[in-house]
């Protein structure tokens, strides 16, 4: 059933992502029949706007932008709400710096925002596990863990979901789904992009903190826990946190790449890593001893982000006597052309037992003919229907910070040439993911 009475705040409304992201995304869930217009949407900033200066900021129909207020500042927008009708729920967005959440959460509280209220907070969630702790603490004196919705992206993505479908709704992959019969799990996060206009932030945080530390982290819990007992939010977040606690990282190397001193918003001296390689283990019965490889970066060949499991290779016998099959893989397309994507040996035909390497493949854009929802889209929606099954829980974050307190800012910095990465320090095959690129393209 579509959404009805309720009031969707975003504070920071004269800001870029409202206007990119958020009231877009609002628009087509109207148009999709996700919202109704028992709804009302309130923008709140610093700025004055009129209401209809504010609905003119957006390329959206006229009868979504009746659903559209604006109201300057906290002080009096509980009372300036309840003008506009009664309404079951307020679920307020914070399109704002991380810095003053704790400080707008504890004045939407002085105002009167209590149980029927819910806080979207975007990452990132601290600068290290103190920050983070400090942060949840912060916002646990005035509002409970469950109206509090952090967003992470990665997690809306429709490929990121069906992993949890790939694994326990196919009995094929879950017999060879651990270490006896992987060789490794290797994660690749590319960007063909600098730092861009984001230079004064990103030199303060680091490929590490921005990547690593939250999506990375979640994408292999995703792919690593054990089934839950149902789909409920609360199931699935119980088994991330299993494989958080028995993570090890065993070594991290940091590179940034040349140039990237020059950027604006960089410090001329910045040790900031803007690459970063990294090597851990799963502690546990089903992943004991196999590694889990790790490369996210910018200024690289090619833009992608994937998973790969390597299957342990063959024994030398029958058609793999020399040792030269190559073992099987499955490849998990993040982006930018989401995908599936089996490595198979077959023979070739018409040759006596010749070996090819062959792709079994699934694609998003061709398997299905519908649109693939933006990831606002989904995560509003989920937030709007108090489903917290793709947002990120405080123990989350805080468990996450803690694994790599020891590697924050840590180890020297080596240099690599824009538009390839470093030469690899860790002892890996690295999958050459480009292989697959136009695979799904």
């Amino acid at each position: 059933m579509a959404v009805s009475h309720s009031a969707i705040v975003i504070l920071g409304a004269s800001g870029d992502l409202a206007k990119r992201k958020l009231i877009p995304a609002l628009a087509t869930l109207f148009e999709q029949g996700e919202i109704d217009h028992t709804n009302v949407i309130i923008g709140s900033g610093r700025s004055e706007y009129t209401d209809a200066a504010f609905r003119a900021r957006f390329d959206i129909p006229g009868d979504f932008a009746s659903l559209l207020f604006y109201y300057a500042g906290v002080t009096g927008l509980k009372k300036f709400i309840e003008s506009k009708g009664r309404f079951d729920q307020i679920v307020v967005f914070m399109a704002l710096p991380p810095s003053v959440y704790s400080l707008r959460a504890k004045e939407l509280a002085d105002e009167g925002f209590r149980d029927e209220t819910r806080l979207i907070i975007e990452k990132p969630f601290g600068y290290d596990y103190a920050s983070a702790r400090q942060l949840n603490d912060q916002l646990h004196e005035v509002y409970d863990e469950k109206q509090i919705f952090r967003i992470d992206h990665y997690l809306a993505k429709e490929a990121v979901q069906n992993i949890l479908v790939f694994r326990f709704a196919n009995t094929l992959f879950d017999p060879i789904w651990n270490s006896r019969q992987i060789e490794s799990i290797q994660l690749s996060a590319f960007e063909t992009i600098g730092v861009e206009d984001r230079g004064e932030y990103f030199d303060t945080a680091g490929t590490i903190r921005d990547m690593a530390q939250n999506h990375l982290m979640q994408l292999l819990c995703l792919m690593t826990m054990e089934a839950p007992v149902s789909l409920e939010a609360e199931e699935i977040r119980a088994q991330k946190i299993n494989v958080l606690k028995t993570i090890s990282i065993d070594s991290v190397y940091r590179f940034q790449y040349e140039g990237y001193r020059k950027e604006r918003g960089v410090r001329p001296d910045s040790t900031t890593e803007t690459f970063a390689e990294i090597k851990l283990y799963i502690n546990n019965f089903r992943w004991t001893g196999m590694p889990v490889y790790i490369r996210v970066g910018k200024e690289l060949n090619r833009k992608g982000t994937e998973i790969g499991i390597q299957l342990k290779p063959l024994p030398k016998l029958l058609f793999n006597q020399d040792g030269r099959v190559q073992a099987n893989r499955v490849i998990f397309k993040i982006q930018p052309a989401e995908g599936i994507i089996l490595d198979l040996s077959s023979k070739t035909p018409g040759s006596e037992n010749r070996l090819a390497q062959t792709t079994m493949k699934f694609c998003y854009e061709t398997e299905f003919d519908v649109e693939i929802p933006e990831a606002y889209q989904t995560l509003l929606l989920d937030a709007l229907r108090g489903n917290k099954t793709l947002f990120v829980s405080a123990q989350e974050t805080e468990m996450s910070w803690q694994k790599y307190a020891d590697f924050l800012d840590k180890g020297e910095i080596d240099f690599y040439k824009p538009g390839a990465p470093p030469k690899t320090k860790l002892d890996v095959n690295w999958i050459d993911f480009e292989r697959y690129g136009s695979a799904c393209d």
